[in-house]
């Protein structure tokens, strides 16, 4: 008998199971523990009582429908509630004479705090709690330098304290019996929560997504199928489809990483893909890794600046130029494709991610905290832990973070990346009939080829809100100041 197994039987009984960011049910460690043996209350809590990092409005639909998809898998047995998750969960264990309670583990510095203080309050009530991790490959806690301290540097974190250490936890299946009870106080749907807006926006989102657990597997397997394959080179070309999107089931929990590590790590034995692209692809599940891991270690970093001499770094304030980088309407075509992704989409590129990042803090020289906001409300993916630590590696001031000289030139990142335009002319039409010779550089097109593609710069399409080149030897004079 398993060790898993073991325990539920020497704990049968009614216990509690509290889906967060584990929005599925195979490979899901505390709900196959609780739903061994023993009825089971599945409760889901939206508990906005932090004030900061409420969750943004990409998110919002993304969650809306992901637990719409749990619901549907759990024969709506899922209890829904809204409030203080303690309140709520203290109650239900007194209302139904709980003997145990299990979560997944989460890291934002908040819910860290909500789980101590859950825990403590269930001791004193002798009821057992026990916490999984299903959402690392590796636990946070474990992966130390042998001083004892954290790991700030990506590369020896990965080889030293991940690829040394135990492979990641083999995937467990679903539960194989479900005995799930429905809170007869629960009144609240799904429908009932504030995650759809009034406004419509979000309609057009919802077409790029198919949220839950069924469409997280589907999503793994076309990619596996079809982008896995010239991963590490092609990773690189928004157009092409050498991404995997997994981004937003693996926040929600709709996947786990361990399913992605082991379904990717068969590809090198069934289908001869190249091991340069799955060591690669693997390498990036660590670096979502390491992401939590420095926001388990440094609490502060979604708003402290990593390296403190960024503290003296002379951010500007433009609300003009911050609002024409949000709406896409900087003049640079890349840029402008990547922002209206982000606001049509609920996603953007990774490449495109750093392009966009690395204008807004270095040509523009707005905080990184401005770009980190608006992530946060636009992207279905929007995770603190990944959001904080990519906008501190592209402004410079994080964790083996990119060095602040490094900034990226729209022109020449849009035409090594986007050569034929179609990702550039699907997000800003305008320039549909503009040569892929001055594709990105429409400025400095003659006045001929401008008539003949339709375009009038400042009106059809901006110009430029700032000069490239000057803006660039003004971040790096900015830079040498804060030294």
């Amino acid at each position: 008998m398993s060790s898993l197994a073991t325990l539920a039987k020497s704990q049968a009984g009614k216990r509690i199971f509290w889906f967060r960011q584990d929005l599925r049910l195979a490979d899901n460690p505390g709900f196959y523990q609780a739903a061994l043996n023993g009825a089971v209350i599945a409760i889901f809590i939206l508990d906005e009582s932090q004030d900061d990092f409420k969750m943004g409005g990409a998110s919002r639909i993304g969650l809306y429908h992901s637990l719409q998809s749990l619901q549907a898998k759990l024969a709506n047995k899922l209890n829904i509630y809204q409030g203080r998750a303690q309140d709520i969960i203290l109650a239900l264990a007194e209302q139904h004479a709980i003997d145990a309670v299990y979560w997944s583990r989460c890291y934002e510095p908040w819910r860290v705090k909500q789980d101590l203080a859950i825990q403590t309050r269930l001791a004193e009530r002798h009821i057992d709690c026990t916490i999984f991790n299903a959402s690392l490959l590796w636990e946070p806690s474990a992966a130390l330098k042998q001083d004892g301290s954290p790991y700030k540097v990506f590369t020896p974190f990965y080889k030293n304290a991940c690829l040394h250490a135990p492979q990641p936890r083999v995937p467990l299946s679903a539960p194989p019996e479900l005995n799930l009870i429905k809170d007869a106080t629960s009144t609240l749907t799904i429908d009932d929560l504030p995650l759809r807006p009034a406004h419509t926006w979000y309609s057009a989102l919802e077409q790029h997504w198919v949220m839950g657990e069924e469409g997280a597997h589907q999503r793994l397997a076309d990619f596996v199928e079809h982008g896995l394959a010239n991963y590490k080179e092609g990773r690189n070309f928004p157009e092409k489809n050498n991404v995997s999107r997994l981004s937003s089931s693996l926040h929600f929990g709709e996947l786990s990483p361990n399913q992605v590590w082991f379904k990717v790590r068969e590809q090198s034995s069934e289908r001869a893909i190249p091991m340069q692209d799955i060591e690669h692809f693997l390498s990036e599940l660590g670096w979502r890794d390491f992401s939590y891991y420095l926001l388990s270690h440094f609490p502060s970093l979604p708003r402290e600046n990593f390296q403190k001499k960024f503290n003296n770094f002379p951010w500007q304030t433009d609300d003009l130029l911050l609002t024409a980088w949000k709406k896409g309407q900087t003049g640079y075509p890349i840029i402008d494709a990547g922002m209206r992704e982000l606001w049509q989409t609920g996603y953007m590129h990774n490449r495109v991610r750093m392009i966009v990042g690395s204008f807004l803090v270095k040509n523009l020289l707005l905080h990184w905290h401005q770009g980190e906001d608006w992530f946060w409300d636009c992207l279905v993916d929007a995770d603190l832990a990944n959001n904080s630590a990519s906008w501190q590696w592209v402004a410079g001031s994080g964790a083996d973070a990119a060095p602040f000289f490094r900034i990226f030139n729209p022109v020449l990142q849009g035409a090594k990346f986007d050569p034929q335009g179609l990702y550039t002319k699907r997000f800003v039409p305008e320039l549909i009939n503009m040569p892929v010779s001055y594709l990105f550089r429409p400025w400095e097109a003659p006045a001929g080829i401008l008539q003949e593609a339709g375009v009038v710069l400042g009106k059809t399409y901006p110009q430029p809100i700032v000069d490239f080149r000057l803006s660039r030897l003004r971040a790096l004079e900015a830079f040498r100041s804060c030294k």
